[in-house]
């Protein structure tokens, strides 16, 4: 009996062996029962979802996915730099540009820029930016792309829309990647130059963040035209509006469903989404009233179109590219989304930073600079150790562009994140001044910033629509290694050929899960266990790429587990794959901070800020964990099994602690080189009548003071003198008298506020300055 017993076990373990290393049974046994699993888990994915999906390139995302991330990769990638052209154009027209900007004349008088600032636009060619130099543009980089519209944004968001509009997503983008060589010789130098102004109408009303779902839409015709009989073209019908430029535009990028009802292109109805150009000169072309977002002046609007006639070399890329626009969108997307909003909110952090540690040094309450408050430090730090780590993933992804990729994950982290940690930054710097923050003026530096904030949020893909659906939605299929393979296996038409490459790709994600399982468990037990850390990494951050290379390892199991137990109903968990998002997210940004780190030569007066900004994020990339573990919708079993999966000894990251915080806010509370680093890139203006000037002067002073302020405490304290006493009894030299009664009238200025008269808004000119506290 026990022979037989045994002789059973035997051929039950050669079976089981047999099916799974016999690639023939394998492949037509447990394979193809998998692969027919696996077809009714998968979601149903539309053509724009699919278009979506296969937008862009995988960068540095797909490393975070393995589980088992290159470091020394990505420290091969080379550091971003700009050319000597292109800081000269910094230095130069960008300067100029600010310095003739006044947001608060821009907003509240004129509601635009002012003449002279177009047109100075147009002639130093801020439109051009990313045209190449052939067609009359600067060609420069993604990196100069990015400094240009962060250092404007520091000064004017209305300047900063303005500009970076005509070289994010729209009419240029577009077509220096599909259109004719007729319609680049004609178009580009004109916008170049700034002849075109150009707007993209892609949002409707029925069409938000289901910009796919578009229902404007064109016909096939053939009509008189120009003078010409029986001309090809499309009778077009839209609605459109949140149209940045629109109102002043005079071509207009406009994205549409095409119809073909009498065949006359073919045998194809639904032709699908097609770009065209349309002069806004053309009949029928309705451009409406502007929006007023947020007290935002840049120009913005709908439009609006009834049967417009266009010919058929007005689509962009021409007749062969009808029906691709979708695709063409989401990839020049994929790169737009990674320069401007990220450079908008960078400008913004970067300000408040600079801002806030200034003003908190000058402010004094209770016979104290605000900045030596616990309270304030601790928003302080958030602000500084947040632009830090902005900052990073700006530029690593600026530079990504730069090396020809198209990062369509990496850019919606980095318009997520960035805009997100921008509001919190504002917020936090609108805490920091108080009373000088909330009263609008020509002296607050801060005000428009704040309600201009949410704009960022709501474009380019709203933040909840991003953070919930696209992070990890897009990146669990482009960035996994092996997802995509199976899904694109799962529905080709050759099932021979599927099934073949369906069992290779399983046969590999079975061992990368189980490989991610072990180190997963291993490195929670110690992340110390982790050997791949980058060659030569500094004593200093050793641990954190352990502790990263360990989150991976488990964000690469949980992602595996979490679309093999909820298969397609996890696009529709969408906070489940939020979370999953966040630590992707986490992970990148981590990525980013360290890679800066090591590109600036491991300045040790940074270190504070990559400590604080690394430390927050791994606290919230455990918390993001644990989130997603307490709401996993499976039995008591499983989720306990996972926990102990990824957190065997239980949760380890901390917050940043208080004394790190105290030194974080320090750094931007005095001048030093990690200050001037961390807000390099913004607008400092110079002339004694500008607000961040006299805060300038006023810092200087006060520090300049603070010996002398003490040197009176202290004899105060010790009787040796009455309050209201000074120089007449011989404490003070009358140079130091002087320098206090200057610090006393420099610190008042900077705590001014505007006032204005019972009938405001009837003459916005009628202002008396300085009259209130």
């Amino acid at each position: 009996m026990l022979e037989s017993l045994l002789y059973l076990l035997v051929s039950l373990i050669v079976i089981i062996v047999a099916l799974f290393t016999v690639p023939f049974l394998r492949r037509n046994i447990v394979s193809n029962l998998v692969l027919r699993f696996f077809r009714k888990l998968l979601p149903q994915i539309s053509q724009t979802e699919q278009e979506a999906l296969d937008a862009g390139t995988v960068w540095w995302e797909g490393a975070l996915f393995s589980g088992k991330p290159d470091w020394n990769a990505l420290h091969a990638f080379p550091k971003p730099a700009l050319s000597p052209e292109e800081k000269a154009f910094l230095d130069g027209p960008v300067e100029e540009l600010c310095a003739m900007l006044d947001e608060w004349h821009i907003t509240h008088e004129r509601h635009d820029l002012p003449p002279h600032a177009w047109q100075f636009i147009k002639e130093k060619g801020f439109f051009g930016l990313i045209i190449p130099k052939e067609y009359g543009g600067h060609g420069f980089s993604a990196l100069a792309h990015s400094e240009v519209v962060m250092k404007i944004g520091s000064r004017s968001n209305t300047a900063a829309v303005t500009v970076m509009v005509p070289n994010s997503l729209g009419p240029a983008e577009l077509l220096l990647h599909y259109g004719t060589n007729a319609q680049k010789d004609y178009y580009l130098p004109r916008l170049a130059r700034g002849i075109e102004v150009p707007c993209f109408a892609l949002t409707g009303p029925e069409a938000g963040s289901d910009a796919g779902s578009i229902p404007d839409y064109g016909v096939v015709c053939r009509t008189e035209y120009d003078g010409q009989p029986d001309v090809l073209g499309m009778r077009v019908t839209w609605e459109k509006r949140y149209i940045t430029l629109g109102p002043v535009a005079t071509l207009l990028g406009l994205a549409f469903r095409l119809r073909d009802p009498d065949g006359l292109l073919g045998d194809q109805k639904d032709l699908g989404i097609t770009l065209a150009l349309i002069p806004t000169s053309t009949p029928g072309v309705n451009i409406g009233r502007r929006h007023f977002p947020l007290n935002g002046a840049f120009q913005n609007g709908p439009n609006s179109g009834q049967e417009v006639f266009i010919p058929m070399d007005w689509v962009i890329g021409g007749q062969e590219k009808i029906g691709q626009g979708w695709r063409m969108l989401m990839n020049s997307l994929s790169v737009g989304r990674s320069i401007s909003l990220p450079a908008t909110s960078v400008g913004a952090a970067k300000l408040s930073a600079w801002t806030s540690g200034t003003y908190g040094r000058v402010r004094v309450q209770f016979k104290l600079p605000i900045g030596c408050f616990e309270g304030v430090e601790e928003a302080l730090a958030r602000i500084a150790g947040n632009t830090y780590m902005m900052d990073a993933a700006r530029v690593m992804t600026a530079g990504a562009v730069d090396l020809g990729e198209k990062p369509s994950v990496a850019s919606a982290i980095v318009k997520y994140h960035l805009t997100e940690r921008s509001r919190q930054a504002i917020n936090d710097a609108m805490d920091i001044h108080g009373g000088k923050g909330i009263c609008l003026g020509p002296a607050n530096y801060l005000g428009r910033t704040y309600q201009q904030t949410p704009v960022g949020i709501t474009v380019e893909g709203a933040n909840i629509l991003t953070r919930n659906m696209i992070i990890f939605g897009q990146g669990a299929i482009r960035g996994h290694p092996y997802t995509l393979q199976e899904i694109n296996a799962a529905w080709d038409h050759d099932k021979k050929r599927g099934l073949q490459a369906f069992d290779q790709a399983l046969t590999g994600h079975v061992a990368f899960t189980l490989r991610n399982a072990c180190r997963s468990l291993f490195f929670g037990i110690s992340h110390r266990l982790v050997k791949e850390v980058p060659d030569n990494a500094a004593s200093e951050t050793v641990d954190y790429y352990r502790q990263l290379t360990r989150f991976s390892a488990s964000f690469a199991l949980l992602t595996d587990i979490a679309m093999l137990k909820l298969g397609g109903s996890l696009k529709r968990r969408e906070r489940l794959s939020a979370r999953l998002g966040d630590i992707l997210s986490m992970l990148y940004l981590c990525s980013a901070t360290l890679k800066r780190f090591e590109d600036d030569n491991r300045p040790a007066a940074d270190l504070p800020l990559l400590h604080w900004s690394i430390q927050d994020a791994l606290y919230r990339t455990q918390q993001a964990f644990d989130d997603f573990l307490l709401n996993f919708p499976s039995n008591r079993l499983m989720r306990s099994w996972l926990r102990f999966m990824i957190f065997p000894v239980g949760k380890r990251c901390h917050p940043p602690v208080d004394t790190l915080a105290h030194t974080v806010a320090q750094l931007i509370l005095n001048p030093g080189e990690a200050r001037d680093r961390l807000t390099a890139g913004i607008y400092l203006p110079k002339a004694d009548h500008e607000p961040l000037a006299q805060l300038e002067q006023a810092f200087t002073c006060a520090i300049a003071c603070e010996p002398i302020e003490a040197k009176l405490r202290q004899a105060i304290k010790e009787g040796k003198l009455e309050a209201s006493k000074t120089v007449a009894q011989g404490l003070l030299t009358e140079e130091e008298a002087a320098m206090l009664d200057q610090m006393k009238t420099l610190r008042r200025r900077v705590i001014m506020v505007d006032d204005f008269p019972p009938d405001f808004g009837e003459d916005p000119n009628n202002r008396h300055e300085g009259a209130s506290a």
